[in-house]
């Protein structure tokens, strides 16, 4: 039997449809800005290249949401070369320069020293070396360069990985996460954005550090929980939880993957339920942390009644407050947090599908919020089983359908809708005061009710009149 060659076989192996020679020579289309700074370095007797995220979501087709440049020229002559810059990280060897509009961050080549709490380096060398730059990255897929002079370079075989679909750490796992910690949460949103596997040394390894993400910051950790939710495999936060990640930021979710729901409306566990109604949603932020959180008080509310049929009154109410809670604590901005907590507030409200009960509860959520609390029961009846599953999605249909109707026929669903002012009250000989207000609402209450009484003229003979 002829011996397996690993290296052998790889040489063999074609990448993209191309021979591994070939690889080198790949090309990668370079935005004019860059590929200025990149020859000016190089003009200067210096290296260049584009790194890291930019070079592999262009070998993957995908649109770079920025451009990164490493280089062997030191910070103090990056600023010499180049008129408009920014002292970004210059202590790390990061100097941004200004062209065009657009930023850059151009970073020397770099040894990161000892890693002595788990997120920063107590310090760091410059290198003269490429391959000395590209070892401390992250990932195999990040640890990719590229100019118009070599070509791509690949020390780790990111390429590979790229085909393999899988995401694995640069050299020995262990280390990489006792560097930053918070590349374990990075691992399980590269492979969530990308839709890859986590590599298994480097999964193995993020079970061993789970721990250390508690010393990452919140606002860092919400930065990757954010892209990982909103992306195509929203799903992948069971990946963090198998692997110990969510213990350490949200485990009121580790609660929900442990908690049953014995009900004819439902085939999953509370967190695989929560996992599938995202994936069944479009990839917004307000919606996908609605439905992640929408349930997460069904574990703190949970009762048995004595047919062994689990019940959870409550959880909605309860879990406003906790998700309120849970977000801040994540650092999230508070208009994230009013909206998720109302949405999550009135998502298993029952709307009936006729036009006075749309009406009312498109009052309550008001024109921006209504259609998205339909777009949370939508997605929370596709986290369901199959009961009933048309016959609530034809509901929703119709109740999208009378809200249709209500906008276009310009019925009131709130006090700015009402075809009478504060100031036509006034003018109508109402004291300014509190009254106002009142009556107002009083209005609004009654066109719910009856909409073709939403005219200046029935609106002040009521208050004529003294109904209000």
């Amino acid at each position: 039997m002829i011996p397996f060659n690993q290296e052998e076989e790889n040489a063999r192996k074609p990448l993209f449809g191309l021979p591994r020679f070939i690889v080198g020579r790949m090309h990668i289309e370079l935005p004019s800005d860059v590929k200025t700074i990149i020859s000016r370095i190089e003009a200067a007797g210096f290296e260049a290249y584009a790194v890291g995220g930019c070079v592999r979501d262009s070998l993957l087709g995908r649109e770079p949401n920025d451009w990164d440049i490493t280089t062997s020229a030191k910070p103090t002559e990056i600023k010499k070369l180049f008129k408009r810059t920014v002292d970004t990280g210059i202590r790390h060897g990061t100097v941004t320069v200004l062209m065009q509009g657009n930023t850059y961050e151009v970073t020397t080549y770099r040894v990161d020293g000892i890693y002595e709490d788990a997120r920063h380096p107590s310090s760091v060398s410059f290198t003269d070396v490429l391959t000395e730059d590209l070892r401390r990255r992250d990932f195999t897929i990040n640890a990719l360069a590229y100019n118009e002079t070599k070509g791509l370079v690949d020390e780790f075989d990111g390429i590979g990985d790229l085909e393999r679909k899988v995401i694995r750490a640069v050299g020995d796992p262990s280390d990489r996460f006792s560097e930053d910690a918070l590349r374990m949460m990075r691992a399980v949103r590269f492979a969530a954005q990308l839709g890859y596997t986590i590599e298994d040394k480097t999964a193995a390894a993020i079970r061993v550090h789970a721990a250390n993400l508690s010393k990452v910051s919140a606002e860092r950790i919400m930065t990757e929980l954010t892209k990982l939710i909103t992306s195509d495999h929203p799903e992948m936060l069971r990946d963090a939880y198998e692997l110990g990640l969510t213990a350490r930021f949200f485990p009121e979710f580790d609660r929900c993957m442990n908690t049953p729901q014995n009900i004819i409306h439902h085939c999953y566990n509370v967190g695989e339920h929560i996992l599938h109604t995202m994936m069944a949603s479009r990839p917004d932020r307000v919606i996908r942390f609605s439905l992640m959180l929408h349930d997460i008080a069904k574990p703190n509310v949970l009762t048995v009644d004595e047919d062994g049929i689990i019940h959870n009154k409550g959880h909605a109410a309860v879990g406003a407050d906790m998700a309120r809670d849970i977000l801040h604590r994540l650092k999230s901005d508070n208009d994230l947090i009013n909206i998720v907590t109302k949405l999550i507030t009135y998502h298993d409200w029952r709307i009936q599908d006729n036009k006075k009960s749309v009406r009312k509860a498109a009052s309550t959520l008001g024109h921006e919020l209504f259609p998205l609390l339909l777009e949370v029961q939508r997605a929370d009846v596709a986290g369901q089983s199959d009961y009933m599953r048309e016959e609530k999605y034809e509901k929703l249909d119709n109740i999208t359908r009378l809200y249709e109707e209500i906008l276009k026929d310009n019925e009131a669903i709130s006090v700015k809708d009402l075809a009478v002012s504060g100031k036509d009250l006034i003018e109508a000989g109402m004291e300014e005061g509190s009254r106002i207000g009142d009556t107002l609402k009083l209005m609004l209450e009654h066109v719910l009710e009856v909409p073709g009484d939403n005219t200046k003229e029935k609106l002040l003979t009521f208050v004529r009149s003294g109904s209000w």
